[in-house]
C-alpha cells in the first residue's frame, strides 16, 4: 500500500527540521570560524547567521530531501545547505586554521546530537499527543547530525574530512589530495548512485555508505545515547 498525503505530511513534519538545523547551522559555524580566524568573507556575504533561508540550496536543501523522502518511503531524508564561501588565504595561519574551519561544521552537528539528546528528557513535561511528535524529531536530529557529521569526514575534497586531510598530510600527500577538490563531487556521485547501481547490475552489493557511515553512525549514536542517559 502506497504512502498517504497524511503519511507524507506527517514523516516531512517530522524530518524538515532536523535536516534544517542540521545543514544550515553546519555551514554557519564554517562561516563563524572562519569570520574569528581572520577572513570575513562569510561573514560580509550574510553567512554567518542563524537564518536558514541564507543557507538554503535549491537542490541540496528542498529537492534532493523531497527525493529521499519519497524513494524510501518516507523514512528517511538527507540534505545539504549552500556551501559557505571561505578564502583560506586570508586566514591568519592558512593550513592550520583549514582545518579548524572545517572541523566547526562537523563538530556542530555532534555538539547539536548531544543536545538533541538531552531534549529528550523534556517530552515527559509535554502533552502527550506532542510529545511523540517531539520526541521522533529529536531522535531523528540525533540521527540526520551524526550521519551529517560522518559523511562529511569522508576524506575526499571538497568535503570537510578532506580539508582536514589536506591540512594535516605531509607534502606531496596533501596536494595531490588537494587536486581532487575539482573532480571530488564527481567522486561522491559515483559512490552514492554509480557504484549501487552497477552493483544490482552485476548482483554485487558494492553500497559502500552503509558500512562506511550507517554502522559508525550507530555506534556514535547509542554512545550519545548512553552518555545523556536517555537509553
Amino acid at each position: 500500500m502506497g504512502l498517504t498525503l497524511n503519511d507524507i505530511v506527517h514523516t516531512a513534519s517530522v524530518w524538515v527540521l532536523p535536516v534544517l538545523f542540521a545543514v544550515t547551522l553546519h555551514e554557519a559555524a564554517h562561516g563563524f570560524i572562519a569570520w574569528r580566524l581572520g577572513d570575513p568573507t562569510a561573514y560580509r556575504a550574510g553567512r554567518v547567521t542563524f537564518n536558514p533561508l541564507r543557507h538554503v540550496d535549491p537542490f541540496g536543501t528542498v529537492i534532493l530531501p523531497a527525493m529521499l523522502l519519497l524513494a524510501s518511503g518516507g523514512k528517511f531524508m538527507f540534505g545539504f545547505a549552500k556551501p559557505v564561501p571561505v578564502n583560506f588565504r586570508a586566514l591568519g595561519h592558512p593550513r592550520r586554521d583549514m582545518v579548524l574551519v572545517a572541523l566547526a561544521g562537523p563538530g556542530t552537528n555532534i555538539l547539536l546530537a548531544v543536545v538533541s539528546a538531552l531534549l529528550l528528557h523534556t517530552i515527559q513535561y509535554m502533552p502527550p499527543a506532542f510529545a511523540q511528535w517531539s520526541a521522533t524529531n529529536f531522535v531523528n536530529s540525533m540521527w540526520i547530525n551524526i550521519v551529517l557529521a560522518l559523511f562529511n569526514m569522508i576524506p575526499l575534497p571538497p568535503l570537510d574530512g578532506g580539508r582536514v586531510a589536506v591540512g594535516v598530510l605531509p607534502q606531496p600527500f596533501s596536494s595531490k589530495l588537494a587536486g581532487l577538490e575539482r573532480s571530488g563531487f564527481l567522486i561522491l556521485l559515483a559512490i552514492l548512485f554509480v557504484l549501487p547501481w552497477l552493483g544490482r547490475q552485476i548482483g554485487v552489493n558494492l553500497d559502500i555508505l552503509p558500512w562506511v557511515i550507517g554502522e559508525p553512525a550507530r555506534a556514535l549514536m547509542s554512545a550519545i545515547a548512553s552518555v545523556t542517559g536517555v537509553q
